[in-house]
Parts: C-alpha cells; sequence; structure tokens
C-alpha cells in the first residue's frame, strides 16, 4: 500500500475523513430508528436445555399425567418471631381464597389453605409454630416481568387483607409478620432484578473507569474520548442489529450477554483503538506531514488489528456448536459487537485522528526535531536536544537472558496453575445472589425451620406397566431423602406413578446433584426387580436439582467441544498469518498456560481471599474462551512488530526494539482491558463478580508476564527456528554479535 493511496485513501483522506464520519452517523442513527435496541428485546427465562434432555422430558411427561400440581412454584414463606397469630393464619388463608377466585396475572393455582380446618393447618407450621409455607404456581410460559407484576398484584392483595404489607417488612423484624416469595418464581424474579439493574450501573462504571485511565496513560482529553467515541458508535450499530435478530427469532438475548457484551466492546475495542493511536503516535515523531502519518499508521496496524478482530470472532462464534443455551446465546451478540467495533477501529478511528491531527495528543503533542526546533525558535527559547528514544529495559533482558527470564515466569505461572486443579464448581444460581436479596432470605428461612429439600422437591415418574414395586420404601430408605411422597397416578396413563421426594440437603447444592443418577438407578432397580423390561427408558425425574444435573453434563460435553475447536481454530489463523508452525505452537501454549493460571489465581482470590466456597459452573468455559481469544489479541500485536522488523534488523535486535515499541500500549491496553472487566466485580452478582475477577486477572498475567516476558524470551532462545517452516534470512550476523556483546 502506497501513502496516499488505497484503503488509507479511502477512509482518511482529505475528504474521506468527513465522509467516513458522516456514514457511521447515518448508519447508527438509521439502524437506531428502524429497529429496536437489543435491551428491549431481552429475554430473561429462555430455555437452556434442549428437549432432549432427560430433565426437560420428565418435565413434560409430568405436566401431562399430573397437570394438578403443575406450574411454575413460588413459595411464599411466612415468619412471626414467636408464632403465627390465629390472626394472622386466618388472614393467610383469606388470601389463598381471595387468590382462588381471584386470581393474579398468570397464577395457575394456589393450595386451598382456606378448605383446611384450623388444627389442620397449624399441622403444617414449622416446630416452634413461627413459619408457615404457601405454595402458588404459575404458569410455565410466563416470563420474569409477568411474574414480577404477579407478586406485585399478590402484595397489594396481601396488603388488603392484612392492612400493612409484610414483603417490606425486614427479615430481622421480631416484632411483625414477614413474608417473602422463594422458590423458581422469586430466584427468576430476583435474577432478573439484578441483571437489569445492573445494566445501568455497568455502563457507566465502565464508560467512566476507561476515560479515567486513558487520561491518566495519556494525558491527553482529546485522546481519551476518541476511542469512547468509537466505541459508542459500534454499540448503537450492534444494538439495533442484534435488537432486528432476536424479533426475528434468529437469536435469543438475555440481560446477562447484554451486561458481558458492553464490558467487551469498551474493554477489546479500547484495545483495537490504542493498537493504531499508538502506531499513529510514534509516526509522528518522525513524520512531519500527519497525512502521511496516519496513512503509515494505517498500513501499520491494520494487519494486526483485522486479524486480532478475526481471532476474537471466530473463537466467539464456536459458542454456537454449545447445547447449553447461555453459551449458546452468547455466541452471536459478543462476535457481532467484536465484528462491528475492529471494523470502527479501521475505519472510524483513522478518520477522527486524521480529523483532529496533531492535536488528538493535546497538550503532549508528538513533533518531529526539526519541527520542534522551528517552534522553539518562534517563541525565542533554545533549540532542544534531539528526542532519545528511550530503550525499554524488559526488551533488553528478555534478549540478554532469556533462560532466566523463562525460567521465572514458568515458575510463577505453573504455580498459580497449579491451584487451578483445586477449583470446586456449583450450579447454585441461589448462593450468587446477594444474602439480602428475597428469593434467598426466603430460601434461609425455610433452611432454618424446615427442610432444605421443601424448596425443590423432585418427582420421580416410573412407567411399571402395572406391575407392583417397592419403590416408595426404597426411596425412603436413602440416607439423602428426608420425605417421600404418596404415590401419584397418571392422568393418561394409569401405569405411571410419580413420588414427590424431598432432599434432606439443599437441593441446588452439587451433592444433591450428584445424588440424581442415584435416584435414577435405585427406580431402574426396582422396575427390574419387579420384572419390568427396558427400565433405562421407563424412568423420568423431574425438579430443579435434575435439571441442574442435566445443565452440569451439558456443560461439561460442551466444554470438551468447544475449548478444542477454539484451539484450533485459533492455531489455523495463527498460522496462516505468521506461517510457522513453531511460533504458532508456543504462541497458543503460552495463552493456554496464562488461562490456567488466571483460573488458579482467581480461585485463591474467590475462595481465600472473598470466602466462596465454589465458582459457578459456567465461568470456566465463559473465562477460556475470553483469556485465550484476548490473549492472542496482545500476542499478535505484539509478534507482528517484531516479525516486521526481523526483516531490516537483526532478530535479537527486533525482539528488543519491538518490545520496546509495543510494551507502552499493550501495558496501557492490558489495564484498560482488565479494569473494564474488573467492573464486573462490583456488581451484587457472584456469577458476574468470579467472572470478572478470573478474566481481569488473566489479563493482567498476559499483560504484565506473558506477553513481555515470556513470549519474546521464547523467541529469542528459539531464534531462527521461530519463523520455521518459513524462510528466515539473517541479517548482519556480524553486526548482531557485536551488538550483543554492547549489551
Amino acid at each position: 500500500m502506497q501513502e496516499g493511496s488505497g484503503y488509507g485513501r479511502w477512509v482518511a483522506g482529505k475528504r474521506s475523513k468527513w465522509i467516513t464520519l458522516l456514514i457511521w452517523i447515518i448508519i447508527a442513527v438509521v439502524l437506531g430508528m428502524v429497529w429496536p435496541a437489543v435491551g428491549d428485546r431481552e429475554t430473561n427465562n429462555a430455555q437452556d436445555l434442549s428437549e432432549s434432555k432427560p430433565s426437560v422430558q420428565a418435565a413434560a411427561l409430568a405436566e401431562k399425567e399430573f397437570p394438578g400440581g403443575e406450574g411454575l412454584p413460588a413459595l411464599i414463606v411466612w415468619r412471626q418471631a414467636g408464632g403465627l397469630t390465629d390472626e394472622q393464619i386466618e388472614n393467610i388463608q383469606a388470601l389463598t381464597e381471595r387468590l382462588d377466585q381471584d386470581p393474579v396475572e398468570q397464577q395457575q393455582s394456589v393450595v386451598p389453605l382456606y378448605q383446611l380446618p384450623p388444627q389442620a393447618l397449624k399441622g403444617q407450621l414449622s416446630e416452634d409454630g413461627s413459619t408457615l409455607v404457601m405454595p402458588l404456581f404459575f404458569n410455565e410460559g410466563a416470563d420474569s416481568e409477568q411474574l414480577k407484576e404477579a407478586i406485585e398484584a399478590l402484595e397489594q392483595k396481601t396488603q388488603d387483607i392484612f392492612g400493612a404489607n409484610p414483603f417490606d417488612v425486614a427479615i430481622d423484624d421480631t416484632n411483625t409478620l414477614i413474608a417473602r416469595v422463594t422458590g423458581p418464581v422469586g430466584i427468576s424474579i430476583d435474577a432478573s432484578g439484578l441483571f437489569s439493574s445492573a445494566d445501568v450501573s455497568l455502563l457507566i462504571a465502565t464508560v467512566v473507569l476507561v476515560l479515567v485511565l486513558l487520561l491518566l496513560i495519556y494525558r491527553s482529553p482529546v485522546l481519551a474520548i476518541i476511542p469512547i467515541i468509537a466505541v459508542g458508535f459500534a454499540y448503537m450499530v450492534t444494538s439495533p442489529i442484534l435488537g432486528f435478530m432476536a424479533d426475528q427469532g434468529w437469536i435469543t438475548v438475555d440481560a446477562q450477554s447484554i451486561s458481558i457484551m458492553t464490558v467487551l466492546l469498551f474493554g477489546a475495542g479500547t484495545d483495537y483503538c490504542l493498537f493504531m493511536i499508538s502506531r499513529y503516535r510514534q509516526i509522528l515523531y518522525h513524520e512531519p506531514d500527519k497525512k502521511k502519518a496516519i496513512f503509515q499508521a494505517i498500513t501499520g496496524s491494520s494487519g494486526a488489528i483485522a486479524m486480532s478482530g478475526f481471532t476474537v470472532v471466530a473463537a466467539l462464534l464456536v459458542l454456537l456448536l454449545a447445547e447449553y443455551g447461555a453459551y449458546h446465546r452468547f455466541a452471536v451478540p459478543f462476535s457481532l459487537s467484536i465484528f462491528i467495533m475492529f471494523i470502527a477501529s479501521l475505519t472510524l478511528v483513522p478518520a477522527l485522528l486524521a480529523i483532529f491531527g496533531r492535536g488528538s495528543f493535546y497538550p503532549f503533542v508528538p513533533r518531529t526535531h526539526e519541527m520542534e526546533v522551528e517552534r522553539a525558535k518562534k517563541k525565542g527559547k533554545p533549540a532542544p536536544a534531539p528526542r532519545k528514544i528511550k530503550e525499554s529495559w524488559i526488551g533488553r533482558v528478555v534478549v540478554t537472558k532469556p533462560w532466566t527470564v523463562l525460567a521465572i515466569t514458568l515458575v510463577l505461572l505453573g504455580g498459580l496453575a497449579a491451584f487451578s486443579t483445586q477449583v470446586k464448581f456449583t450450579y447454585d444460581l441461589l448462593s450468587s445472589f446477594p444474602e439480602d436479596v428475597p428469593s434467598r432470605e426466603g430460601f434461609t428461612v425455610i433452611g432454618e425451620q424446615f427442610s432444605q429439600g421443601e424448596l425443590a422437591p423432585v418427582k420421580v415418574i416410573v412407567d411399571a406397566e402395572g406391575k407392583e414395586t417397592d419403590l416408595k420404601q426404597r426411596l425412603e430408605s436413602l440416607d439423602y431423602i428426608s420425605k417421600v411422597g404418596d404415590a401419584q397416578q397418571g392422568a393418561e396413563n394409569a401405569n405411571i406413578t410419580a413420588f414427590d421426594v424431598e432432599f434432606n440437603l439443599n437441593p441446588y447444592s452439587m451433592e444433591a446433584m450428584q445424588h440424581i443418577p442415584d435416584l435414577r438407578a435405585t427406580a431402574e432397580q426396582a422396575l427390574q426387580d419387579a420384572g419390568v423390561a427396558n427400565v433405562d427408558s421407563q424412568v423420568w425425574i423431574d425438579g430443579q436439582t435434575a435439571e441442574q444435573y442435566d445443565i452440569e453434563v451439558t456443560g461439561e460435553r460442551d466444554a470438551k467441544i468447544i475449548i478444542p475447536v477454539v484451539i484450533g481454530m485459533i492455531t489455523l489463523l495463527l498460522l496462516l498469518y505468521l506461517r510457522s508452525v513453531v511460533a504458532t505452537a508456543y504462541l497458543i501454549a503460552t495463552v493456554v498456560l496464562s488461562y490456567f493460571s488466571a483460573l488458579g489465581l482467581g480461585w485463591i482470590i474467590i475462595h481465600y481471599g472473598l470466602g466462596a466456597d465454589a465458582i459457578q459452573g459456567a465461568i470456566p468455559l465463559y473465562s477460556f474462551v475470553f483469556l485465550v481469544a484476548l490473549g492472542e489479541d496482545y500476542n499478535i500485536f505484539m509478534i507482528s512488530s517484531i516479525w516486521q522488523k526481523r526483516k531490516t534488523m537483526p532478530l535479537r535486535q527486533a525482539i528488543r526494539e519491538g518490545v520496546g515499541e509495543t510494551s507502552s500500549v499493550i501495558t496501557s491496553a492490558g489495564l484498560i482491558l482488565a479494569g473494564t472487566f474488573a467492573v464486573l466485580a462490583t456488581l451484587p452478582i457472584q456469577v458476574l463478580v468470579q467472572f470478572g475477577i478470573i478474566t481481569a486477572v488473566g489479563v493482567m498475567l498476559d499483560t504484565f508476564l506473558v506477553r513481555p516476558f515470556m513470549v519474546p524470551a521464547i523467541t529469542a532462545l528459539l531464534g531462527k527456528w521461530a519463523f520455521w517452516p518459513g524462510k528466515y534470512v539473517p541479517i548482519a550476523e556480524k553486526n548482531e554479535e557485536k551488538q550483543n556483546q554492547s549489551m
């Protein structure tokens, strides 16, 4: 590409820079007017498991054969310290009568407590008489917003009957009746509310953080605004496109994916902007013509930016292979946002830099030495000395002591990676909530006053083909079961029988989940002993615990497929870009090591620092995709600088200068990317806190250990073999020897 021609001329020429800006404005405005914003098309109760999963099949069968007690349960927990009074119990009965006669929206059924004699109802109280759990069932298809409105209507009916709203009373109030909504309905409402409230605060915090970091690092208000403008336009274009796709039913988006997409846009997007900006600033110190400088910057950085962008887009698109809905839903929003962002980095950012010119860096404007001399002359000041390029001490260390650098980084990263083997996982969404969230407070009360298993019993369904079984006795004999209900006969198939089973432990815990295969085996054995054939297709287990077990199994399946494909795809892209098998191999290896180190260090912080017993089961795969893809961004940017320089200088000098040239921009980019992910750690949702911590520390390890030290040290040690099977032509071998001796 020649200066002033080609791609650079089309996006950042004298007139084209304004056209580029105008095109982005038109696209953003038009799309925003004709298509809905992605936030208006959120679906926060989308199915995560496919119809083929055992728990989903069991739920469908339960709805068909046992419709009376089915639906999405809300458990209304009533508690009065010292014991519920007769008047309070009568009011609760009156509420169930009101709900039976005048149901709230989406209500399917309510247990008619008003039909029970007072003594029978008192028998359902906790042992100390302080607590009662009132089940209320809603339509399975109701979304979290509809459920929220229904519960608000329930609260209004409660206030009409009680004369006050016990749902607003503090959980530790010992003088007043308190009420809380828990169970699947309460959890769904609280999850949606937490993510929705996180959106605005997350966006504000991310923008402020990026601005502050850019101002601190570059000390230029104009420069700080340019990436924000680019990211803003990228978001304004991405949002309606995703909104349109969701409107057409092509994709499903939820609040969690939008939250992380926002962070990804600001973090990775700012990085791409800085890659272009830093190259422009370097050239301005030597090139007096700002137009030529921007064309050279485009030429010098566009390849690395495009390659980095394609790498991240490709890695995120691999999530389309996932069976688990939450993984699958991330693929399109994340990859599309990054694709549009790196297009903005290659078009809008050069246009903005061309418009602002050297003023982009005010008040620390980069000028050539001749320009500085002329400027000093006009001000009547002595001519400044020629600008000296500071040699990077990191570049010097990695080429003079590569073995030492490699050994130290391997020990540090390897030691942290060892902790990744100790990570414990959970699929309990409730444990991800703050302790003062209503559904978690209600769950705590149930756990204290009753068996925790009452919160989410499982339904064991069997087709005994009319034969007698001792399944109930076998289930009751299991040491992790606290209660087994009476047999229920199928509505359409009389041979189908179901038992409601309550665990004597937290039904959302990993321990309870691991009992699902045992429950199934127990039921199958009972059928087999009764003479039933093909027992493996005659048993179904319905309930939250069974669903979480399927989520775990599906997640493990997805990880086994997605991780190798991501590595393979990035490997292929690196091979095409670098044309070196050896370089590709060690770049991939360092990023994978960095990932396990991040997981280990994240576990140290989350477990030993914050006291969490486990991390959410989905986090390792999320973190892997992000860290491996984003980590390769820095690899590509630095290694491309070394690859370019080695064409005109000895390899060790190319490494030294390449590390020095890219270290500052990679450091600033890494700080910003890590900072944006760290913003997630300020939110009240543990799954985002944990994801933010692990991803942020992974980026920091990449920024301060892997990229500046480990990768260039390996390159220096391998020498010409780093380019194999590509051809490496040594440049001035004697000069290299002299330079090595002088270092």
